[in-house]
């Protein structure tokens, strides 16, 4: 065959460094915007990019030639710099994990409305809280799993 097809969505997860409640109501927006043009620039497609004030959630589509690793690296580095830059940030930092979950297109339209509804969703549930059940779903090694 000589064209390369896919289709590979990812429910991506990152928190701010000890989950540091400095994505505020004036940087938010912003910041998911910047996320998603950085993720654009790398050739994916940011579908939806939303979180709270101390995470973020984005489900997004990564060409075959791009590594997850390789794409959230990019995407903390330019977004911490820019909030340092751009909105005199100084102290603004990723923490330095991540987690990454590969989504079927049926299940796409499910996973959307979750990040969509977060900030409703954490009136219940701390980021803690939600993780630590997120990666019992996935069955992720809990013991092995990045600091909360």
């Amino acid at each position: 065959m000589a064209h390369t097809f896919s289709n590979l969505l990812y429910h991506v997860v990152f928190g701010t460094k000890d989950r540091e409640p400095s994505i505020d109501g004036e940087l938010r927006s912003d910041l998911h915007a910047y996320l998603g043009g950085i993720i654009r620039e790398i050739h994916g497609i940011a579908i939806i990019v939303n979180g709270t004030v101390d995470h973020v959630h984005a489900l997004l589509k990564l060409p075959p030639t791009m590594a997850i690793a390789d794409a959230i690296r990019i995407v903390k580095t330019n977004s911490s710099k820019w909030a340092h830059e751009k909105h005199d940030r100084t102290r603004f930092a990723w923490q330095s994990g991540y987690s990454a979950f590969s989504v079927s297109e049926s299940g796409a339209q499910r996973v959307r409305t979750y990040i969509a509804q977060q900030e409703e969703h954490h009136r219940r549930k701390t980021f803690a809280e939600e993780y630590l059940e997120f990666l019992k779903k996935h069955r992720v090694c809990v013991r092995s799993a990045v600091r909360l």
